[in-house]
Parts: C-alpha cells; structure tokens; sequence
C-alpha cells in the first residue's frame, strides 16, 4: 500500500459548485466567478468534476467548457471544501489505485456535514468515480490534514490529528498507526509548531507545509513582527531536521508571508500560499491581491518544479471563508 503523491498522473480533479445553499449565500457572485477561474485552469489541464446540487447554474457559468474535460453531477452538498471530504488515494501492491472514504465531521463537528459525508459514495455508486472503494468510516481523516511525499511519508500535524473532537478515544501512537496500516506509511512526521490565524481546521497541513518532487518541502512564512512568527519559525525549525523515510534529508524552502487580510469584523483570515493544487501540467496558486508577494510565490514555485507551469489565480473570495484553493479541489488519480 503506498499513499500517492499529488504530482502523480490524474484522471480528474473534483470541486463542489458554491450554491445558494451554503455559507457563500452572501457573495454568492464573487466567489463563483473564481471558482469559474479555477474550473477553467483545471480543465486546460485534465478533466473536471463539479458536484453541485444546481446543475444549469454550473453550465450556464461554464459555456465554453470542453465536453470532454466537464462532468457535472447533481448531488446534495453542505460546502465545498472537497479536499476534505472527497477521497484520498493509495496504490496497492500491483499497482493499481484504491480510493478510501473516511468519515468527515466538519474539522470537529464545527458546521453540518451529513450531505458532505456522503459525496465519496455517491459518486462511486454513479460510476463517475469508477475504481476501488474503501471504506474507512470508523476514522475521522481529513484530507487536508495529510501531506505525502509518495515515497512512504506522511506529515501532518498534532493538533489537527490528536484533537479530541475528532477520535476521541484515539492516542498517538494508535493514530500513527492506523496511517500506516491504511496509507502505507513507512514514517509519520508531526508538527507540533504551526498556525495560521484565523484557521478553524485545527491546523491543517495544508495551510502550512507541503512536499514537492525532489525531496522539497516549500513551507508558508510570517512577517517577523507579526503575532504567529514564533510559531511558524519553530514550525520551520523543525522541518529543517526532517528526513524521509530512507533517511534522506528534505530541502526546506519558505515561501513568502502573505498579505494580512481581514474580515468585516477586522478578524485575521487564514491566507497562505501554501495552499496550491498541483494538476498533470501545472501549479495553481492561490493569490490575495499583493502583486509584489503574489509573484514572488509564483516564481519560486515556478523554479522549484519547472516542468510545470505556475498559475497565481485569485483566492480572495475563498479566503473569507477561511480556505483556499487546495481546500476546495481534490484530484482523482489515473488508473
């Protein structure tokens, strides 16, 4: 069992639509026309698979879409942060990819997620995910919570993974144990520095540090004068002795602090640039309206995996609820 790299080949990736339904009621607008950016990226790449609970408004945004790279599926939703809900993928001994279907509880039963919980299922009894399925609903596991170097590493952090509003009943070792037993890993990394302000995910590693061909791991950063610079320097202290799982060392590289950015009540918002989505030919980047930061991420991810092209693409509206552009896709690997 091997927990796939997100570099590696992709079938599709999958979204959820914002609708009228959810949170995004109120700038509705806004935050659909960046999806539409986001959707259009994607499809330039791989397919695309938008589950959305009102079909025509997907199609009526997305006119031009190709036949063959848009699947739209008419399902239920609470939200749209599929990262978390949607299926994470291991490779099994021959090869051949599995999909596991955790449970989700909304990072703690924080908001409703019945409708969410059940997107992974449906979407494989539909045949529009059609590979093995896993079920792994006794476990709360996020996937934004986990990151993978493909090579038998997973990271993630202690205070998303041991908060007692997940499993509860669970300790550190068990925890650890259990990713390895279902994600193959041959070594589990934990971060104990590590916060974003205005992150309600309890951490995730997503927000904070991801891996990259080449034994890389590009972490986010802080203004040294701002209220997280202790954490996140301890946060990157710490990954400077990380080594994989065949005691190679990884090269850390900090990506630039974003912009300070604030909600209407003056509330820090969760931004970062670590919260890419690698596709088959690109990096997507999430950007927050700072052209002299937004470009400085662009060009160091753009040198640190040149075989792809790097495109910023504006998160500003998903950054008011407190995700990003990572949060919001999952890939679907190719057979």
């Amino acid at each position: 069992m091997r927990f796939r790299a997100e570099w590696e080949p992709q079938e599709a990736v999958l979204i959820a639509w914002p609708h009228t339904g959810t949170d995004w009621a109120a700038t509705l607008d806004t935050v659909q026309s960046c999806y539409c950016h986001i959707a259009r990226a994607i499809m330039a790449d791989e397919r695309l698979i938008v589950v959305t609970p009102e079909p025509d408004t997907v199609r009526r945004q997305l006119p031009d879409a190709p036949a063959d790279r848009l699947t739209i599926v008419e399902l239920p939703t609470n939200d749209t942060w599929t990262r978390d809900y949607g299926p994470l993928t291991v490779e099994d001994k021959y090869g051949i990819p599995r999909l596991l279907d955790f449970t989700f509880n909304a990072w703690g039963m924080k908001f409703p997620a019945n409708l969410d919980n059940l997107v992974t299922e449906r979407l494989c009894r539909l045949h529009i995910l059609d590979l093995p399925l896993d079920n792994h609903r006794d476990m709360v596991l996020e996937g934004g919570s986990v990151e993978t170097d493909g090579r038998g590493t997973v990271m993630t952090t202690y205070e998303c993974l041991l908060s007692r509003n997940r499993n509860a009943a669970w300790h550190q070792r068990f925890i650890e144990q259990q990713l390895r037993n279902r994600l193959g890993a041959r070594q589990v990394l934990w971060l104990v520095h590590g916060h974003v302000p205005g992150d309600d995910t309890d951490c995730h590693i997503d927000t904070l540090a991801r891996f990259l061909p080449g034994n890389v791991i590009v972490t986010t950063w802080a203004e040294s004068d701002s209220d997280e610079y202790r954490d996140i320097a301890g946060m990157v202290k710490e990954i400077s002795t990380f080594t994989d799982a065949d005691g190679q060392p990884y090269r850390c590289v900090q990506l630039p602090a974003p912009p300070v950015l604030r909600d209407s009540s003056g509330n820090r918002l969760p931004a970062t640039y670590a919260n890419f989505l690698i596709t088959n030919h690109s990096v997507l980047v999430p950007t927050y309206g700072c052209p002299e930061r937004d470009n400085e991420a662009v060009q160091i991810l753009q040198q640190l995996v040149p075989q792809r092209r790097v495109v910023g693409i504006d998160c500003r509206p998903l950054i008011e609820q407190h995700g990003s552009l990572h949060c919001a896709t999952m890939q679907i690997p190719k057979l």
